[in-house]
């Protein structure tokens, strides 16, 4: 009986703990299994702007029924673009019973490997999909397992508060004729809570800090009515430098661009932060660069998404814009594009790295021109209706506009403020 109990003791100091480490272990990969490019399309963000313009909330009844329908193909592409912002990738297929998912997600640093490999197939049921199979790794997981880490996982969900909102908003998920069918009820104070949610508290009082800045700096009745970028980047850099002696610059000159792009292009912080409706109000002005207030806004608004999403999605949203442009707006421009992919590079510099923040803070600090923002652009086509886009460059991605991007980006990286 004694040897009994000192065996079970062993196996639970010494077995058990060690199987854990193992089966941990057999989790991490030093190469990725899948590996596929991340690049969004003008059509395909078409696509999802037409998707979120049938299902405006502002066109909904609240407590309605309503459902969406997302091709395999798109939800394919979000979570593979989703994947590629931490170096990874991904992979999902529906199918008539069953859901088919690849990824590589890069690890953290760590000493066992470099990537996390899933393999995993589900059949959707009237409540949460259930794993038919689950390999992690080198690790195979049973269904059972696999099931009981799925709920826990929405347990954790439902303790968030943004997810518990949305997770209090879905209805039913289904696979129909290819697509991922969702059934949510619109509920009028959803909006609050996910915007909430989505900015936790210590990034409010952040971007707090640096509207009160732009509320103080355009207050100046000494400054003119239209002003120049440079004239509210300076202000804001010279205080995200000085916040920084205290804390982590690349968070401040990411707030700081947030701030900005939302009073360049004429919105409050309240989109995104509910408390800042009653925040005090900038003065209005008109914000130009390179005398014009278009460069301006799409510089903000590139600078803004590069800084927070990464640099892939900032392009294609730039370019989707100008083709939109084409088909009735004001024209496709390769100018418009280079203010895009200028304020792409400052916010990649601002928040690439501790080093590349501070020297970003010092050299606009010590002092800045147009000119070292953003590239020449008075010569690049622009006013392009659709025909004469066509005409002249043929489609996206033909050589003619290839050779043209191609010289945007040789300009934008000529200037020494993004070396």
């Amino acid at each position: 009986m004694k040897r009994l109990l000192v065996w079970s003791l062993l196996l639970c100091i010494v077995v058990v703990p060690l199987v854990l480490v193992l089966a941990v272990v057999a989790c991490f990969e030093d190469q990725p299994r899948h590996v596929r490019a991340a690049q969004l399309t003008p059509e395909q963000i078409g696509r999802a702007r037409r998707i979120l313009k049938a299902h405006d909330p502002r066109n909904a009844r609240d407590g309605a029924l309503r459902t969406i329908s997302l091709p395999g193909e798109d939800l394919d592409l979000a979570l593979n673009f989703l994947a590629s912002q931490t170096g990874g990738s991904a992979k999902v297929t529906l199918e008539s019973d069953a859901i088919l998912l690849w990824a590589s997600i890069k690890a953290p640093p760590n000493p066992v490997g470099a990537y996390i490999n899933v393999e995993a197939m589900a059949h959707p049921t009237s409540g949460l999909p259930e794993f038919d199979r689950l390999q992690i790794g080198r690790l195979p997981v049973p269904g059972l397992i696999a099931n009981w880490l799925l709920a826990r996982a929405i347990d954790r969900l439902n303790a968030n508060e943004g997810g518990k909102a949305a997770m209090d908003s879905v209805k039913g998920v289904r696979v129909a004729n290819g697509h991922l069918v969702v059934e949510y009820q619109w509920n009028e104070d959803l909006p609050e809570r996910l915007r909430s949610a989505l900015v936790p508290q210590a990034e409010q009082e952040r971007l707090r800090a640096y509207h009160d800045r732009l509320v103080e700096v355009t207050a100046n009745p000494r400054l003119a009515r239209q002003v120049s970028l440079v004239d509210l980047i300076r202000p804001l850099v010279e205080l995200s430098a000085g916040r920084s002696a205290s804390a982590d610059p690349v968070a401040e000159n990411r707030a700081a661009l947030v701030a900005l792009a939302f009073y360049v292009n004429g919105r409050g912080l309240a989109a995104i932060v509910p408390g800042a409706k009653d925040w005090p109000r900038a003065t209005p002005r008109k914000v130009t660069l390179a005398g014009r207030g278009d460069f301006s806004q799409h510089f903000t608004i590139s600078a803004a998404i590069a800084a927070t999403a990464g640099s892939p999605l900032s392009d294609a949203i730039g370019v989707y814009k100008e083709v939109e442009d084409s088909q009735g707006g004001s024209g496709f421009s390769f100018a418009d594009i280079a203010a895009d992919k200028a304020g792409t590079a400052f916010g990649q510099h601002a928040i690439r790295s501790t080093a590349t923040g501070r020297l970003l803070q010092s050299r606009v600090r010590t002092g800045i021109v147009e000119a070292d923002m953003m590239p020449r652009a008075a010569d690049l086509p622009e006013n392009m209706q659709e025909a004469e886009f066509k005409t002249r460059f043929g489609a996206v991605g033909a050589p003619p506009y290839q050779r043209m991007m191609a010289e945007i980006d040789r300009r934008v990286a000529s200037l020494t403020l993004y070396r």
